[in-house]
């Protein structure tokens, strides 16, 4: 038997009222529409928080975001919701693992829990550094989250099995919105 440690996890809600397209909670994405021509104030909101189960401790989370460019196989949208109990999405809605790259940008250290952040379409654009006359359908802006226990131990690196929202996995290493023309 291997010598295994409990950890806490990053847990994440979606303001799902400010998505600029009907979305579930439990999918853990919300959309800006770029058939809207006030897209530029459209607003994501989400509130990061996280969870020990009793065993850990968190003293801080690094978040970081992206811009990335649409998938070869993007998930359908409206968004399917399937088993169990018809509360989760029947497909992840952004790539995993969720591995913090070196094409990630810091964004912040959080460290008053649950923390709530809200951008428009036009300040995650410039977070990112694209211009939103060049976004197409699909491309998604991404925040992911490392987190640092009591004792120092930082927690980097996310898998499928922690983080995958169309399993109700136990964490959300990562949250992002995207591009849609609805």
């Amino acid at each position: 038997m291997g010598n295994y440690t409990y950890t806490a996890v990053p847990i994440v809600e979606v303001n799902t009222a400010k998505s600029a397209l009907p979305t579930y909670a439990a999918a853990k994405t919300s959309f800006f529409n770029l058939k809207d021509p006030n897209v530029a104030n459209q607003q994501f909101e989400f509130t990061l928080n996280w969870e020990g189960f009793g065993r850990r401790t968190v003293t801080s989370i690094d978040v970081y975001v992206s811009f990335n460019k649409k998938e070869a196989s993007a998930p359908a949208y409206p968004i399917v919701i399937s088993t169990p109990g018809n509360e989760y999405p029947n497909i992840f809605q952004f790539p995993l693992p969720s591995i913090v790259r070196s094409t990630d940008k810091f964004y912040e250290t959080a460290t008053t829990f649950p923390k709530k952040y809200t951008f428009t379409a036009a300040q995650l654009a410039a977070l990112v550094g694209v211009s939103l006359n060049g976004i197409e359908v699909n491309d998604y802006i991404l925040f992911k989250f490392m987190v640092t226990l009591e004792d120092g131990h930082k927690i980097a690196t996310f898998f499928n099995n922690v983080c995958d929202e169309s399993r109700g996995e136990p964490g959300d290493c990562r949250v992002g919105v995207r591009f849609k023309n609805q």
